[in-house]
């Protein structure tokens, strides 16, 4: 999957509080490799993640190679916005 660097910090930001260790609990990940995931750089401390990223517009394109990650963030936003809505 390609997305623009942009677009994949944006889905972070978006992200609750908290859903980066959600996420690193849930597929059993270090919460730094979700972080790098997401545009981190921190290779030390957490794997390097399936992604590469290409020079261009909007900080370049991301292909993704696995999206497990992303779907399981876009699930946790959207869960938290059917409860504010609800509120």
């Amino acid at each position: 999957m390609n997305i623009t660097f942009e677009e994949l910090r944006k889905i972070k930001h978006q992200l609750p509080t908290g859903s980066i260790s959600k996420i690193a609990q849930r597929l059993k990940l270090k919460e730094q490799t979700v972080r790098n995931y997401f545009g981190a750089n921190k290779f030390k401390e957490g794997a390097i993640t399936d992604r590469h990223l290409q020079p261009g517009p909007n900080g370049g394109i991301v292909n993704l190679e696995d999206t497990t990650i992303l779907e399981l963030a876009r699930t946790l936003i959207q869960e938290s916005d059917r409860r504010d809505a609800q509120a």
